[in-house]
């Protein structure tokens, strides 16, 4: 593109290295990220924009009746010593890296117009199949359109700096092209890309003879310029105008008299089949406009110097404005991305980095785990949720099922201790209301291994007479008047709640684990998908850990009911001897009889004769109170076996089986489950979704793209 001698390049332009900086942004593909300054023809297929950009760059452009161009066509002139023309591909926003790298590896240089002329049919053969697309030349091709660019850089030492991108040309047949509804809204989303950036300069290209109240192309430029702010519409093709009504038209355009641009007009001729293979020089080109009624019209809004002169002006203007603001937002921009990079965690592509993702996820929980067993709740504030105070919570639970069990879990009311107060037992009071969320509710997956309903029988008074009937049913020929297997089958039945009220505070207990363990690993593992699939590979192991503290709860409860009562506490002796002694006392104190000593009442006593205590003594080794006997053994060892129970349950099913021991579900997910894992099995859990690894790709081609940018714009 060749300056005239009395134009002035460096007052036309603004600093030639901005105008380079913004061509090699575009180069790096940072339009798709931020908006570039640029100039982008756009046009109807017969609208003769290739003739237009021709003339406009010196750039010969294939032309005729049939679809050409398959792809955007950017056009850049630089000022450089040596004259050349370099031909190369720039990837589309979404080709992949192969794509990409095969893409770039096409270069092509020649070293005049001419000669890129020449060879033109051959370049464009290279590069229709390095990108895929499909021509009568390339039928192995596999798009019609594609979003790659050919580059067409033309270099010199009289070159100006300008950049003109040049856009598929919009069609409305599908039927004679070889092409289809789908290519249609393609090129036309094209265009739409290309246009919608507010640093766009839209140059409408129109030939003269059509209905202009009725062009798409203009109606397209409204929907992203409605004022007409950054359009420029440029007629062409004004020599194929014969009518005097058809010219006026266009001078009023011109003059902006109608359809109104802030740009304006500006009046071309386009080269033509015809001139084919003739000398075409810009005068002669413009020596059209020296006729009657174009001669009327301003000389800077006609022909394709002027043209030359004012898109420079524009295109350096508009760097200008844009080029402080762009260095801030690519900036911002860069910023942002490595935040949302960031906030996507470290990349879990590879086993090595799976697993050091789960480790440290699993570290993290076991840390949280220490610090809710050992109650340090200042350690995170995860525990200014109670849901977290582990111990706290078991204990508390602990406490409840001590209270009631000592309460509910026996059958018969046993005898007060106190004298005088067998009559009058008040009934025991009703249990606690348990306020905890339903289990089935928020984890279905504790259906079938926990219980949620409290068992809330009151025991049944009457243990006297259920003794006696007991002992006359199973009277044996012993010595004695107590049967031994009286008193453990006896021990059975007062003992056959055991089973019941401990099964439901085992279960509220593996209720309030499995609570905390879903907590804890919600608060150490963001990732949803991760955290789902890390619990669904736990879940099986930890139901059957659940299921183990159950069943070994069901076992103390068999030992104490099914074994020989059998008690090594010597507080059972002591509880024995005081009930006993506390029977016999009464049973005594029943034959006391009054006498006065000095025959006056204030010296008198309360006394018993040695045949009355003899007597006592004779009945209750003859078997006359046997249930009184049976009673007082049963309710003396049931105390100590009770306390004895409640202390182990809670220290074998609930410290060891469920919160301390080594097999409790809270030790299953450690740093050694997750070194232990199979490849398959960790990539499930710890490996990244596709949606995932494809937005970590963007993001960081995007701070690739972004930290070239920011080093090009200093």
């Amino acid at each position: 593109m060749t300056t005239p001698a009395d134009d002035k390049p460096g007052e036309l332009l603004t600093s030639p290295a901005r105008l380079r900086k913004i061509d090699q942004l575009r180069d790096k593909n940072i339009g798709a990220y931020l908006p570039l300054p640029q100039l982008v023809a756009v046009g109807d297929q017969s609208s003769g924009k290739s003739s237009l950009l021709e003339g406009l760059t010196g750039i010969p452009f294939p032309r005729g009746q049939g679809l050409c161009t398959r792809y955007a066509t950017q056009i850049t002139h630089r000022r450089e010593s040596k004259a050349s023309i370099n031909i190369s591909i720039i990837p589309g926003p979404n080709a992949s890296e192969a794509e990409k790298l095969r893409l770039e590896e096409y270069q092509k240089s020649v070293s005049t117009t001419s000669e890129l002329k020449d060879q033109l049919s051959s370049i464009l053969l290279e590069v229709n199949e390095r990108m895929g697309v499909c021509t009568s030349q390339n039928p192995k091709g596999t798009k019609t359109f594609t979003e790659d660019v050919l580059k067409i850089e033309k270099c010199g030492p009289n070159e100006d700096y300008l950049t003109v991108i040049d856009v598929p040309g919009l069609f409305e047949d599908t039927k004679h092209n070889s092409t289809t509804e789908t290519d249609k809204a393609m090129v036309q989303s094209m265009v739409r890309k290309y246009i919608c950036n507010d640093q766009t300069i839209i140059l409408a290209v129109l030939p003269c003879f059509v209905d202009f109240a009725t062009q798409k192309i203009l109606a397209l430029a409204e929907e992203y310029d409605p004022i007409g702010e950054r359009t420029l519409g440029i007629l062409t093709k004004p020599d194929l105008l014969v009518e005097e009504s058809g010219k006026n038209i266009v001078c009023s355009l011109v003059r902006g008299e109608q359809r109104p641009l802030t740009l304006g007009y500006h009046l071309v001729r386009s080269r033509g089949g015809d001139d084919e293979g003739k000398a075409f020089s810009d005068e002669a080109r413009d020596s059209e406009f020296k006729k009657k009624p174009w001669c009327t019209l301003p000389s800077d809004r006609l022909g394709v110097v002027a043209l030359r002169q004012r898109l420079q002006h524009l295109l350096g203007d508009l760097t200008d404005k844009a080029f402080p603001k762009l260095r801030s937002k690519t900036r911002k921009l860069l910023r942002e991305t490595r935040e949302q990079l960031a906030n996507l965690g470290h990349s879990r592509q590879t086993m090595r980095e799976q697993q050091q993702f789960l480790v440290s996820i699993a570290s993290e929980f076991q840390r949280l785990v220490r610090a809710a067993v050992n109650a340090d709740y200042s350690s995170s504030p995860v525990f200014d949720d109670d849901r977290f105070r582990l111990i706290t919570n078991v204990l508390n639970k602990t406490d409840e099922f001590k209270s009631d069990f000592m309460i509910y879990a026996h059958t018969y009311e046993f005898l007060p201790s106190r004298e005088g107060a067998r009559k009058g037992k008040s009934t025991p009071s009703k249990p606690r209301s348990d306020n905890n969320r339903t289990p089935f509710e928020l984890f279905p997956d504790l259906d079938g291994v926990i219980v949620r309903e409290r068992i809330e029988d009151v025991p049944k008074e009457g243990i006297m007479k259920w003794l006696k009937h007991s002992h006359h049913r199973s009277r044996g020929s012993q010595l004695i008047s107590l049967n031994p297997m009286l008193f453990s089958s006896a021990l059975r039945e007062q003992t056959s709640g055991w089973t019941a009220q401990t099964v439901y505070y085992v279960s509220r207990v593996i209720y309030t684990i499995h609570d905390f363990l879903v907590g804890a690993l919600e608060a150490v593992c963001s990732d949803k998908r991760a955290r789902e699939e890390l619990l669904s590979q736990i879940l099986e192991e930890t139901l059957a850990r659940y299921a183990a503290s159950l069943q070994q709860a069901k076992f103390l409860v068999n030992v104490e009911r099914e074994a020989h009562p059998c008690t090594l506490n010597g507080i059972f002796r002591s509880k024995l001897a005081e009930l006993q002694s506390i029977q016999m006392k009464q049973k005594l104190t029943a034959q006391m009889t009054t006498i006065n000593y000095f025959l006056t009442e204030e010296h008198s006593a309360e006394v018993i004769s040695m045949d009355d205590v003899l007597a006592t003594l004779r009945d209750k080794d003859g078997g006359k109170y046997v249930a009184e006997d049976i009673h007082d053994v049963l309710k003396s060892y049931y105390e100590v076996a009770r306390d004895r129970f409640i202390d182990t349950v809670y220290l074998q099913v609930v410290t060891h089986y469920l919160v301390a021991g080594r097999e409790s579900p809270l030790m299953l997910f450690s740093e050694r489950w997750v070194l232990d894992l199979e490849p398959e099995k960790l990539d499930a859990i710890a490996g990244e979704s596709l949606q995932k690894r494809e937005r970590r790709e963007m993001l960081t081609k995007r701070i690739q793209d972004l930290t070239e940018a920011v080093a090009i714009l200093r």
